[in-house]
């Protein structure tokens, strides 16, 4: 840890601080507060928006359970975020992920085009991988890479996979750089 959390739950000093609090521990119930809330509540504003973001990205999207899923792991394999995956590893297994797609989200490395020619990943989940890894390796998305998420999503579903990489390429490395 690399700043001191604050208490669980920490005081709050103002009417608009304790609305934030009570938000964050909504979202989060019943489990309480997580490490990075903990650390992100020594400024109550920004752990609001991130609250707000977050939640937005994991229980608002149209994205079915395996794509969103299948995003946030593999951000967390590529930026080497444990924490992350062992959250969200299981929730993507639960979703219907099979077992050996699992083992090419977790290899960072993988030949995602030829696990889609296997067919250990549908092409929909082969052009997410690749779009994902894009965006978390390089920044700059391929026009092909664009085009083959394109094809196999509304422009609805682009803009919240897109949303969902940047925010947990965010999450892991705000979390690997604080805590």
């Amino acid at each position: 840890m690399r700043l001191p959390y604050v208490a669980d739950p920490p005081p709050t000093s103002t009417p608009e601080e304790a609305e934030i609090l009570a938000r964050v521990q909504t979202r989060r119930a019943p489990n309480g507060l997580l490490p990075l809330d903990r650390a992100l509540l020594h400024s109550f504003p920004v752990a609001d928006g991130w609250n707000s973001f977050l939640g937005a990205i994991r229980q608002r999207t149209s994205l079915s359970s395996v794509i969103r899923e299948l995003v946030i792991s593999r951000v967390a394999i590529v930026n080497g975020a444990l924490f992350e995956w062992e959250q969200h590893s299981p929730l993507l297994s639960q979703a219907g992920l099979s077992d050996a797609a699992l083992q090419v989200v977790e290899d960072a490395d993988a030949d995602i085009a030829a696990k889609v020619l296997e067919g250990v990943l549908t092409p929909a989940e082969g052009a997410v991988l690749s779009y994902t890894d894009a965006m978390t390796k390089t920044v700059t998305v391929r026009d092909e890479i664009f085009e083959a998420v394109k094809e196999r999503f509304n422009e609805r579903e682009v803009v919240e996979i897109t949303a969902t990489a940047a925010a947990y390429n965010c999450y892991a490395r705000k979390a690997q750089s604080i805590i």
